[in-house]
C-alpha cells in the first residue's frame, strides 16, 4: 500500500517567510519521498486553528481539514522549533487539538489515530531538544500514535547566537544521517502497522 505523510510546519512564521523548521522539515520529507513516502506538508500558522480539545471547534475553525489529512495518512510528522526550551505554541495547540481523538473510536473500537506512526522534526538556537521530544512524543503516544526508534532529528545551534538551521550551506553530517534514518524507520513503522495493526478493541 503506498503511504502518505501529513507533515505539520509548526514555525510561528506565517507564509511566505523562510524558516529553519520549514528547512529540516522539507529535507525530512525528502527522505520519506525517497523511501516511497507520498509527503504533504502544511504550515499550521496559516490556518485558523481555534483553542479547544474537540475536534470541532465551531465556526472558523480550520482545525477539522487538518483533521482529515492526519486520519487520511500514515504518517504524522511534526516539525518545531524550540522556543524557551519548549514547543512553539503552535504546535501546543496542535496536540491540544489532537487529544481530542483519545475520545473518538475507529471502527475497530481503537483510538481513531490507531496504527499511524508520528516522527519529529526540531530546531533551535538553544538547548531543549530533547525535553521538546519527551513533551510530544508523550503527547502524540496518548492520542494513538507509535513512535519508531530514532524518531527526532534535531539541530541545535550555539546558545544565543546568530546562525540558523537556514543558514547553513548543507545539514551538518550527523544530522543529515539521522534525517535518513528517522525517514526510513518511519516508513518501516508505518508498512509494519498496515500488514499487521493492532489488535481490536
Amino acid at each position: 500500500m503506498p503511504l502518505q505523510a501529513l507533515a505539520l510546519n509548526c514555525t510561528l512564521k506565517s507564509s511566505p517567510a523562510e524558516t529553519s523548521t520549514g528547512v529540516l522539515l522539507s529535507q525530512l520529507c525528502e527522505a520519506l519521498e525517497a523511501n516511497d513516502v507520498t509527503t504533504t506538508t502544511v504550515r499550521v500558522a496559516d490556518h485558523d486553528l481555534k483553542p479547544g480539545v474537540t475536534s470541532d471547534e465551531g465556526a472558523g475553525d480550520e482545525w477539522p481539514a487538518i483533521r482529515r489529512q492526519i486520519l487520511a495518512a500514515q504518517i504524522l510528522v511534526i516539525g518545531t522549533p524550540i522556543w524557551l526550551g519548549h514547543p512553539s505554541s503552535i504546535c501546543q495547540r496542535v496536540l491540544e487539538r489532537l487529544d481530542a481523538f483519545i475520545g473518538e473510536e475507529d471502527d475497530q473500537g481503537r483510538i481513531v489515530s490507531t496504527d499511524r506512526v508520528a516522527i519529529l522534526a526540531t530546531v533551535g538556537n538553544e538547548d531543549g531538544a530533547h525535553h521538546v521530544a519527551a513533551e510530544v512524543y508523550q503527547a502524540l503516544v496518548d492520542v494513538g500514535f507509535t513512535i519508531p526508534a530514532n524518531g527526532q532529528v534535531y539541530w541545535v545551534g550555539e546558545a544565543m547566537g546568530s546562525v540558523d538551521y537556514k543558514d547553513l550551506d548543507k545539514p551538518p553530517e550527523k544530522v543529515a544521517q539521522t534525517i535518513e534514518d528517522v525517514a526510513r524507520h518511519g516508513a518501516h513503522l508505518a508498512r509494519v502497522l498496515a500488514a499487521s495493526p493492532y489488535p481490536p478493541a
